[in-house]
């Protein structure tokens, strides 16, 4: 009993999804009767056609006018001509780390300077600091090394130009590279 229930429950279903599918929002569907070649009907309109407003399609609407104004050119130099400044984070390390280096702590100022030059990355003279502390340790590789890396950032400012190309100058002497050093001094020369 129950199994003819739902036989015909299941039936009931089929047949009124297949009636949906029949019809749909355009009316039924056709089919041509007969023996003779069918007309296709035309298909539904929405209204009569006359009345529509024209669809443009992208390609052919006409193109807009240029903009005849570009944006002005910032006369301000840019991220990268200038490098970073200092925060006062890292201007207050800077400042322990010369207090550090006069009494001959030299580890203590490279770390105070390594936290620094954490909170400003792309800060010259926080490099041509470490490199100093770096001198002042006896470790002259480390200490070209931080001076061309501060050189890279100096940017456009020509005295923390002059002051990394000198800086550069003294490390590469204390090295034994004379050639080196003279060449330093002559770009700090030319700035």
């Amino acid at each position: 009993m129950k199994i003819k229930t739902t036989l015909r429950t299941g039936l009931i279903m089929t047949l009124l999804a297949l009636a949906g599918c029949a019809s749909g929002p355009g009316g039924g569907i056709y089919v041509p009767v007969g023996g003779e070649p069918a007309k296709a009907p035309e298909p539904p309109r929405t209204s009569a056609g006359e009345d529509e407003a024209p669809v443009w399609r992208k390609s052919e609407q006409p193109a807009a006018a240029p903009s005849e104004q570009e944006p002005p050119r910032s006369s301000s130099p840019s991220y990268r001509e200038t490098g970073d400044g200092l925060s006062p984070a890292a201007l207050s390390l800077v400042r322990d780390a010369d207090g550090l280096l006069k009494q001959g702590d030299t580890a203590g100022a490279i770390a105070r300077l390594e936290r620094a030059q954490r909170i400003a990355p792309r800060s010259a003279e926080v490099y041509f600091k470490l490199s100093e502390a770096y001198v002042a340790s006896n470790r002259l590789g480390p200490a070209e090394q931080f001076t061309l890396k501060g050189l890279s950032l100096a940017g456009s400012d020509a005295r923390l130009q002059r002051a990394g190309w000198l800086l550069l100058a003294d490390i590469r002497r204390a090295r034994g590279n004379v050639a080196g050093a003279d060449q330093a001094e002559a770009r700090a020369a030319a700035l």
